[in-house]
């Protein structure tokens, strides 16, 4: 395969500088969240419905990794899932999820995660190439990192795709989103591809998801309502890894549809998820639907 060739970065910037910085910013923001969970932990607020909570600590984590990012790199821009976007001058946006999987950190579920990545262009999926990634599981401390054309590692390992035989065997991972109709009709969804796989698992974090992906626990990975923080490192992590990466009917991968794993699997589910109208059919595509900087 050949090595991807990133855009043009800033003057003295390289991939390998941003991973690093990637993997300093999310273990410290994870070191912050371990340390500072309480026994019981309050929802501060809530986001698209009343169970999708808001923390104390996403705040706090997302504050950090600003704070850190406003002291090594304040020409970039910054995406991030709990604050407000901040605009940059050097053509690079950091995306943030302090916490990715705040429901299972709500309830001390150990799937758990700070994400961060960086891409070059404007800050918008749709345009954008992801150049570094990191996420790190904050209760066991595996951290997996990627730069564009250098591979993906964790804990400093080299991690490769798995490759079940046939969709069969596939062990999937899948999530659900938080609005009940969508609920219902991922229920749906599951009811066709459940038969024609090994197995399912829902873990909770899209993050981990798509990095056990990467290092071959899982098999194949598939999700309707991702947002951009959701799968950013996540998904460049994977792609290094060898994964294909693509959404539904030709799309790139994006909020409407996520399917990633090998390309042999990727190409049996596809059809699959598109009888199923996995991804909403019309109304699908309304909301950040492509992302071609993943793939």
């Amino acid at each position: 395969m050949i090595a991807p060739v990133p855009p043009a970065l800033p003057d003295g910037v390289t991939v390998t500088a941003l991973r690093d910085l990637a993997v300093r910013l999310a273990t410290a923001a994870g070191a912050l969240v371990r340390e500072g969970r309480p026994e019981r932990v309050v929802v501060a607020a809530t986001k698209s419905s009343v169970v999708d909570p808001v923390t104390v600590m996403d705040r706090a984590s997302e504050d950090l990794l600003r704070e850190m990012l406003a002291a090594e790199r304040p020409d970039d821009a910054i995406m991030g899932e709990e604050g407000d976007d901040r605009p940059g001058t050097s053509g690079l946006t950091w995306v943030l999820d302090p916490i990715d999987g705040t429901v299972n950190y709500l309830y001390g579920v150990a799937s758990w995660a700070v994400s961060v990545a960086v891409v070059a262009g404007p800050p918008d999926p749709a345009s954008w190439t992801v150049l570094a990634g990191c996420v790190h599981s904050v209760t066991d401390g595996r951290t997996w990192s990627a730069g564009l054309g250098e591979g993906a590692t964790r804990d400093g390992e080299p991690v490769r795709v798995g490759s079940a035989a046939s969709l069969a065997t596939a062990l999937v991972g899948t999530g659900f989103g938080y609005d009940a109709g969508r609920r219902a009709q991922q229920a749906q969804v599951l009811a066709q591809v459940l038969p024609r796989i090994r197995d399912i698992r829902r873990l909770g974090s899209a993050a981990i998801d798509l990095c056990l992906l990467a290092d071959g626990s899982l098999d194949l990975y598939y999700e309707r309502g991702l947002n951009p923080w959701d799968m950013a490192a996540g998904a460049v992590v994977a792609t290094e890894a060898g994964a294909t990466v693509a959404g539904l009917r030709g799309a790139p991968a994006g909020t409407a549809m996520l399917v990633a794993g090998a390309e042999h699997l990727v190409a049996e589910l596809t059809p699959i998820l598109e009888e199923a109208d996995a991804d909403g059919g019309a109304d699908g595509g309304t909301k950040g639907s492509s992302a071609p900087g993943f793939g």
